[in-house]
Formats: C-alpha cells, sequence, structure tokens
C-alpha cells in the first residue's frame, strides 16, 4: 500500500553568516580564517564531493558553498554560490539560501567589491562583465599582518613542575591532544606564525617544508609540559593528519616514521589515560599498553 502522507526529508536549515570587525560567526559559532577543514564539516556536515587536482576542492551541495585548499588545517575561506554567472569547473548544485550580513546589513545591499573586516575579509566575485555576483567569498584578509608578542615562542621555565619524557613520539601525542584538542597547553603552536616570529634566521617553507625543521622540532622537544596537566590526558590519537605532524612537516605524505612511539614507558605518567589509537608506533608499543590496562589499538 501506498503512502500518499510520507514525509518528506528534513530540509537542510539555513546557514546564517554575520561578519564584522570584531568576528565571523556561522550558525551562531565564531570561527577565523584560516580554519581547518575539520572544523567547516563540524559546521556545515559532510561535504556532497571532495576532489583533487593541484588544489583539494570541497562542495556542500544542499548549501551552496564551496571552497578550495593546498592543506587541510588551512582553509583561507569558504564562497557562497548565488547565480549561473560563472564559468566553475567544481561548483555546488543549488545556489546559497541562507543569510550573509556584513555589520548587520544584507551583504546583497552594500555597494563593495572587497571589504576588509580587520582580520577577515567580504569580497563579491563577479565574471568579466557581469556587475552582480555569482558568489560571495568569506575568509583571510591577506592584507592584515598581526603583531606577535615577542616572548610567545619562548620556552618557559617551569622549574621541576614539569612532565619528564623518554619518548618523543609519545611527548607529541600527549601535545596533539593537550594543545591542539583540549587546547589546555598554550599557545597553539602554528607554524606560519612561527616562521614569521624566528629572528634567528630565515625559515624557507617552500624548500624545507619537505623534511622536518629543525627548529621547529627543537621547539617541541623543549616545550615542558605542567604536570598538573597529566590528569588531563584521557586519550591519545594518532593520525597522519594530525595538527601537530602538519606542524612538524609541512608537506609530510603520513607514511613518515620520525615520530614513532619506541617505548610506552611516559604512559604510566597519566593516570586517566584510558584509550590509545596508534599510528607512528613499533610493532610491540600496543601490546605494551594493552598490558598497562590502556585500551589501544592500531588505527
Amino acid at each position: 500500500m501506498f503512502n500518499l502522507f510520507k514525509k518528506k526529508a528534513n530540509p537542510t536549515p539555513p546557514i546564517v553568516i554575520l561578519c564584522s570587525t570584531t568576528h565571523i560567526k556561522i550558525n551562531g559559532k565564531a570561527v577565523s580564517f584560516p580554519i581547518h577543514l575539520n572544523t567547516l564539516i563540524e559546521l556545515l556536515g559532510e561535504p556532497s564531493k571532495q576532489e583533487h587536482d593541484v588544489l583539494w576542492r570541497v562542495v556542500w551541495d544542499d548549501l551552496g558553498i564551496y571552497t578550495e585548499y593546498a592543506t587541510w588545517d588551512k582553509v583561507f575561506n569558504i564562497n557562497c554560490l548565488f547565480s549561473k554567472h560563472h564559468k566553475l569547473k567544481h561548483h555546488p548544485k543549488r545556489y546559497f539560501k541562507g543569510e550573509i550580513k556584513v555589520n548587520d546589513r544584507d551583504v546583497l545591499d552594500i555597494d563593495f567589491i572587497k571589504q576588509d573586516l580587520i582580520k577577515h575579509s567580504v569580497q563579491k566575485l563577479t565574471y568579466k562583465d557581469q556587475t552582480a555576483p555569482y558568489a560571495i567569498s568569506i575568509g583571510k584578509n591577506f592584507n592584515y599582518k598581526a603583531v606577535i608578542p615577542k616572548d610567545k615562542y619562548e620556552i618557559k621555565d617551569l622549574g621541576d613542575d614539569y612532565i619528564t619524557f623518554s619518548d618523543f613520539g609519545f611527548k607529541l601525542a600527549v601535545i596533539q591532544e593537550l594543545m591542539y584538542h583540549k587546547e589546555f597547553l598554550t599557545p597553539k603552536f602554528d607554524l606560519i606564525e612561527f616562521i614569521d616570529w624566528y629572528d634567528k634566521r630565515t625559515i624557507d617553507l617552500e624548500e624545507e617544508g619537505y623534511t622536518p625543521i629543525p627548529e621547529v622540532t627543537e621547539y617541541f622537544k623543549n616545550l615542558q609540559i605542567p604536570k598538573a596537566l597529566a590528569t588531563e590526558l584521557t586519550e591519545i590519537y594518532q593520525d597522519g593528519g594530525n595538527d601537530i605532524y602538519l606542524q612538524l612537516l609541512r608537506f609530510g605524505e603520513g607514511w613518515e616514521e620520525y615520530w614513532d612511539i619506541e617505548t610506552t614507558q611516559d604512559a604510566a605518567q597519566f593516570p586517566n589515560l584510558k584509550t590509545a589509537t596508534i599510528c607512528y608506533a613499533k610493532g610491540h608499543v600496543v601490546d605494551e599498553l594493552q598490558a598497562m590496562g590502556i585500551q589501544a589499538k592500531w588505527i
């Protein structure tokens, strides 16, 4: 029997993007560009497609939103499609139906091509002789230059009140959780910012980003983690796309062995560590963690 009153699938809720000199908010959540692709997916849902040639291109068909990036932790903008007047090969199947406001005004009611909002910018994208934009781009303002405090990446001496590690690979897995996941450990290390801050020599990322940069490796080796944070670690999760590895090796391929965990000795210092997902480690590590009562597995 046919159900003539079958409920339709719930429509995708509209996206509301609010832009001002103090913030960019997507559906009420403050964001900053560049942004991690995973953060975008948390906000927008799973994309309809991801394609790659020179760059990765990501499309959300139902939302009318698309973007492209070179590295997934540095997505510089999102684009909202408004019309068919373009020659894009990769674009959403539907137009953007949400709201974009700049300083509380509808973006289409404001006469501008590009508007800088200190750290961010909003730009109307037009094709050839067209005057109406085919898309609105929201993202990083490349004209903005942040002032980096002189002491930002100086290692602070905690005296005896820090955790000592015997295994660098294990320490990096801990930093991933405490610095990038839980955000207890500050400052959050940013490779591009560190290169701008570092004044002892010029670091050429395009030349040096295919192997670990010695000064970056040394920073993490010397970084002191307060003992008070030991109880905050409940899980470690190694993945080739972790933020920590992207800072250490910008153009890595995920198969590197630089940061393999060689010994599980350090795990005893984290009483609340219950689970571990491992990909950079020697073959015996998972068994040893399991013997310590930690639910460990290979990724």
